[in-house]
């Protein structure tokens, strides 16, 4: 079992867990996750690693409660276990000395896998940004530990709640127009938003990663149920990624795909409610 040390609510639909996890926090990096399996006989789920401390052999992970099993896991207490936390797995992000500017846009839960890798960016002395979005002040996450290494720290929301009125892809968009300059992008978060980052940054030659998240079973490549279309082949986000050159992946199918199994979700959760 897998002790959680620290319990925090982000907002209504978001939690941050601190479990006890030796052997994943000596050797996890930006970029990789763990597959989580509440209790036994329950799915494996995906989830990015979002901060790690070696010394105290602690991962902290941030979730959104949208189906049984993120429901099963904001049951639990500090001080009670989860019974599978499986990793590190998946390549850690491509961070390396050398570029001087970096942009990331962070997505709702997106920032929480975009904060250590910013973090990683910064330490290598390159000058950081940060977008947040989301569809309100409430669902927009970690604002305060970005705040604490990045240069400017932009905001937007659907409500004009926080930031400007509107989406991550206006301030991208006004950035670049006012003669902002990237070595890189980084946008993590919903495909549609992903995708729309890409739509702008291609025409022009930016580099940009995204982190894809399908489904899957193992984590392990055995499986083949997250498989993406990048630069027109296969490859499987738990071994391959789950960072990818963004314009180089198929989105239109990653949307497509990430929708099959909604209704055996609604159900599941159904009967976890004894409906």
């Amino acid at each position: 079992m897998y002790t959680i040390l620290e319990k925090r609510k982000l907002n209504d639909a978001v939690e941050l867990l601190v479990v006890h996890a030796p052997y994943v926090a000596r050797k996890c990096e930006p970029g990789q996750f763990v597959m989580v399996r509440v209790e036994e006989g329950g799915e494996r789920i995906p989830l990015t690693i979002a901060d790690y401390d070696r010394e105290r052999q602690s991962v902290t992970i941030i979730y959104q409660i949208v189906g049984y099993s993120t429901t099963r896991l904001a049951e639990k207490a500090v001080g009670e276990g989860i019974s599978d936390f499986a990793g590190p797995l998946g390549r850690p992000a491509d961070i390396h000395p050398g570029k001087k500017r970096i942009l990331g846009i962070g997505g709702g839960v997106g920032a929480a896998p975009l904060y250590p890798q910013l973090r990683k960016w910064k330490e290598t002395g390159a000058e950081v940004d940060v977008i947040l979005g989301g569809r309100s002040k409430d669902l927009i996450i970690l604002e305060q530990e970005f705040e604490a290494f990045c240069g400017q720290l932009y905001m937007a929301t659907n409500d004009g709640s926080c930031g400007i009125q509107g989406f991550v892809t206006d301030i991208l968009k006004q950035l670049l127009h006012n003669g902002h300059v990237y070595d890189e992008v980084i946008a993590i978060g919903p495909l549609p938003m992903m995708k729309a980052v890409v739509d702008i940054t291609k025409p022009l030659g930016i580099p940009t990663g995204v982190s894809l998240n399908p489904i899957m079973i193992d984590g392990t490549g055995m499986c083949g149920g997250c498989r993406v279309t990048v630069g027109e082949e296969t490859r499987f986000a738990c071994v391959d990624g789950p960072d990818f050159d963004g314009l180089l992946v198929d989105f239109d199918e990653c949307i497509r795909r990430q929708g099959m199994y909604k209704e055996m979700e609604a159900h599941a959760c159904r009967i976890g409610r004894g409906a």
